[in-house]
């Protein structure tokens, strides 16, 4: 009887609907399997950018550390698990969404968090990085305790990293990385009042009949980690491997309003070892 209790206890999990959260967009609307359609579909733009960005941040990646790939193909996990979760509004479906989201942040600090702000008892990034792994591994295990306040958990996290973004760009003069840093921060801004307005403003958009902020916001939330990820690669290459000269271009066109940001390295290790 436990083992059969244990095994339906888990089956609930998977279960259609099963997670307290449910956003405003009209469920099953489109269609009898899909739960919400909107954020279900708008989920797989992660899918567009995410090779994109894997193969216009490649050259960056590879003098500095190919670790930096992982950033993207978590993110194309973190597409997958969105779409699954708002097609099914199941737990488990919430729970991958969110987790998967929260590696993506753990590994962006490891990789990423500016040396000159370590705490004072770290003096190298492997030992800054494992104290990062265990602090995710620990909000991963916490996380199951109130899985609502976890959404709430992971924009403070952005908000730090935001704030630690303002420390660096402080003495910014260059128009260019300045141009990069606002529209990072507009994007940011423009989706979090998305997922604002669908959590909490739900009934005003439902009289409007317009209950898709949630889906607009999983098309900016991607565009906005696009546009910080190569903002804080371009600031690291600058501390990490000063020689390789990075400079800031956007693919398609330079010239485009919004495009996708990207990094051309000018130097090489063979340019630093001949000097």
């Amino acid at each position: 009887m436990g083992g059969f209790y244990s095994s339906e206890k888990m089956t609930g999990l998977f279960a259609y609907e099963s997670s307290d959260l449910d956003w405003c967009e009209d469920n099953y609307r489109h269609s009898e399997h899909i739960v919400e359609y909107f954020n279900t579909m708008s989920s797989l733009f992660f899918f567009v950018i995410s090779p994109i960005m894997l193969y216009l941040l490649h050259p960056y990646a590879r003098e500095r550390n190919l670790a930096v790939h992982l950033v993207w193909i978590m993110m194309i996990f973190v597409g997958l698990f969105s779409a699954y979760f708002h097609m099914t509004l199941s737990f488990m479906g919430q729970m991958l969404d969110e987790l998967s989201i929260l590696w993506v942040l753990g590994l962006c600090y490891g990789l990423w968090f500016p040396r000159r702000l370590f705490p004072s008892f770290i003096k190298d990034r492997t030992t800054f990085s494992r104290l990062v792994m265990m602090i995710t591994v620990v909000t991963t295990l916490c996380s199951f305790v109130k899985p609502t306040a976890n959404a709430y958990l992971l924009n403070c996290f952005a908000l730090h990293i935001i704030y630690s973004l303002g420390l660096e760009m402080r003495t910014c003069t260059d128009p260019k990385v300045l141009r990069l840093c606002w529209s990072a921060v507009g994007l940011w801004v423009l989706a979090i009042s998305c997922w604002i307005s669908d959590r909490f403003g739900c009934s005003f958009w439902q009289r409007l009949n317009f209950c898709y902020l949630h889906g607009i916001w999983h098309i900016l939330i991607v565009m906005a980690v696009a546009y910080a990820s190569t903002l804080i690669a371009y600031l690291d290459a600058n501390y990490e491997i000063p020689y390789s000269l990075p400079s800031l271009h956007y693919w398609p066109n330079d010239n485009w309003v919004l495009g996708l940001p990207y990094i051309v390295l000018k130097g090489t290790t063979k340019t630093h070892k001949r000097f």
